[in-house]
């Protein structure tokens, strides 16, 4: 009997080990709920760790309780999650709006000199840029790794500025500034979580008076409209 219990958790050992040291989700478009998000970019900043999600929206990466994730694509707005626990989780990704200033010309002036043609200007060499004949020579992966560059400064910056977000504005500090020890307060800190985008735009961001105003109109709102939407059910579970 005991050899058989010893067998028995020999075979669960790689699926509790797994369970252990993975954390998967889905992603969804944050205005359409039921839309799967396919090829984000799904990294763990304390391991370097990256993975891309498939046609629905479903992720797995090696993690950790205590790392940091970061979920970026291309048109929406790149977004961090600190893991407290391994559970399943599901992410909503913000569109990325960009508004231009329209630009009115009322006048143009025209060189008069655009025709003219230099006398003494002479035929420009022609580069062989062949790689056999040792001319010029682009270096094509320079931009691309510029890219990257500027690509894991950005999630650097959002991973800090989400680390200051979970320090001044968690249940402890709202609770201290409120005094409302009720349960549905996690359905607020949920709805008025600030945004990465929100504290890069208004530096430094006064988390106070954000709290009291924010809660103020929440405590306003319907208690139906007051309450997080519940989150669809992952694929696959039952």
């Amino acid at each position: 009997m005991g050899k058989k219990i010893y067998l028995f958790c020999l075979l669960l050992m790689p699926v509790f080990t797994w369970a252990q040291t993975y954390i998967t989700g889905n992603v969804f478009d944050n205005e359409q709920r039921n839309l799967p998000l396919q090829g984000v970019a799904v990294r763990n900043l304390a391991t370097k760790a990256l993975v891309v999600t498939d046609k629905d929206g479903r992720f797995a990466l090696q993690a950790k309780t205590g790392d940091l994730l970061s979920f970026g694509l291309a048109g929406y707005q790149t977004d961090t999650l600190f893991l407290t626990n391994l559970f399943a989780k599901n992410i909503y990704l913000r569109i990325t709006v960009n508004t231009l200033n329209t630009v009115n010309v009322t006048t143009a002036k025209v060189s008069p000199f655009l025709d003219v043609k230099d006398t003494e200007a002479v035929a420009a060499r022609r580069v062989d840029a062949s790689k056999n004949k040792g001319g010029l020579r682009l270096n094509l992966g320079y931009g691309k790794w510029r890219k990257q560059q500027a690509k894991e400064q950005e999630l650097e910056e959002a991973a800090a500025i989400n680390e200051e977000i979970s320090n001044n504005f968690n249940k402890a500090i709202i609770q201290k500034l409120v005094n409302y020890k009720e349960k549905d307060l996690d359905d607020y800190i949920g709805l008025y979580r600030p945004t990465v985008e929100q504290v890069k735009t208004d530096k430094p961001f006064d988390y106070t008076y954000y709290i009291a105003t924010t809660f103020y109109h929440w405590k306003k709102l319907p208690a139906e409209a007051r309450k997080l939407s519940p989150l669809p059910k992952l694929k696959g579970n039952p």
